[in-house]
């Protein structure tokens, strides 16, 4: 049988810093991610604004949001912001790319 990703998510962590002037954010999100897509049967995509993930539980999904925070905390982050939004679909196969091909399809020529 074919393995399917049935739930797809969208994670944005926003690392608060305080006695630091930068605003930027790029290098917590790489090592982030660095330890996000090692995550086994998951599937990681980094976006401008967060990281997809499709996952064949949310026991996966979950992990991705604990080790997100456990990074940032080992970095000296002490407050850290979490966005969290999950598709679960159960009736059908379903993955990030088949969403965005489903819209495509409908879009004015």
């Amino acid at each position: 049988m074919k393995d399917k990703f049935t739930i797809t998510a969208e994670i944005s962590v926003i690392p608060i810093r305080i006695n630091n002037k930068s605003t930027g954010m790029s290098e917590e999100i790489a090592a982030v991610y660095d330890a996000i897509k090692e995550i086994k049967n998951t599937k990681i995509t980094l976006t401008a604004m967060g990281t997809q993930i499709e996952a064949k539980n949310l026991e996966n999904i979950l992990e991705a949001v604990e080790i997100s925070h456990k990074i940032l905390r080992e970095k000296g982050i002490t407050r850290i912001i979490s966005s969290i939004r999950i598709d679960e679909r159960t009736d059908k196969y379903q993955t990030l790319n088949t969403k965005i091909n489903s819209v495509k399809q409908k879009l004015k020529k």
